[in-house]
């Protein structure tokens, strides 16, 4: 959905510890995983500190990139690709980000911290951000007071996951389905995972997983309904309206996923 919309534990399984143990090597940062975690499926992308991770909004004209292609064309020019990305946080039609939105160091749209209707103001909400030395998820409130020093950064909403609990509003057993997509930080700021589920998923299932199944402290909704994924190591490139902020893992033509 394009916005605003603002007027937008129980011990793991075996297949879990397998899981895990594929995602703690260095490798994993050139794989897409698809996982399951009680009875839903997902597919998770992990980046590690030090991989090329960066936001996408406008091509070098100022337009909008929108798509994965039009991004993968932008690389193409310096002998690189996508790894894998998704989309990043929500935005106006104008594909402008609804939030906060920083680009090589360089803010394009400033933190919003009020509340307000829709799943971007249902507090707290909070920014991923992208730094020298790995990733972090905060909440919006407290990056606002300390701002971190952000190579990129996207702000969106709800948190999915708080010091290790889930957002308060969140309700088991929800009726209100939706493809979904959100990115949770480990506990040292060295691992982002990327999720999206394969099918329609509520609020307190989706984050769920980022606790339970990928054991994250912190985790951040990126959006639903409009939520993609290209993984060409999957075969696998999503298409659909055009896109606000993307993220991506950039990696040569000749390498990575």
């Amino acid at each position: 959905m394009t916005m605003p919309r603002h007027t937008a534990h129980k011990a793991a399984s075996g297949a879990l510890g397998l899981f895990l143990t594929v995602f703690s090597g260095a490798q994993a940062a050139e794989e897409c995983t698809r996982h399951s975690h009680s009875g839903q499926a997902h597919v998770v992308c992990t980046a590690q500190a030090g991989d090329d991770l960066r936001l996408f909004l406008n091509g070098p004209d100022g337009a909008p990139l929108g798509s994965f292609q039009r991004i993968d064309e932008m690389l193409a020019t310096e002998g690189a690709r996508l790894g894998f990305a998704m989309n990043a946080g929500m935005y106006h039609p104008d594909r402008r980000p609804v939030g906060l939105y920083v680009e090589d160091g360089v803010e394009r749209a400033p933190i919003v911290t009020r509340e307000g209707p829709g799943n971007f103001g249902m507090l707290p909400n909070g920014v991923f951000c992208i730094h020298e030395d790995g990733f972090a998820v905060v909440e919006s409130r407290a990056f606002a007071e300390r701002p971190p020093d952000c190579r990129h950064a996207s702000q969106s909403g709800p948190m999915l996951v708080i010091d290790g609990a889930l957002h308060p509003r969140f309700i088991e057993g929800s009726d209100s389905l939706r493809v979904r997509n959100g990115v949770g930080v480990s506990a040292d700021g060295q691992v982002a995972h990327f999720v999206i589920s394969t099918g329609a998923v509520n609020f307190h299932d989706f984050a769920a997983f980022f606790r339970e199944g990928l054991r994250v402290p912190q985790a951040l909704y990126l959006d639903g309904n409009v939520s993609r994924l290209h993984a060409p190591g999957l075969g696998r490139s999503d298409w659909g309206l055009p896109m606000g902020p993307v993220v991506g893992r950039v990696v040569p033509v000749d390498g990575g996923s």
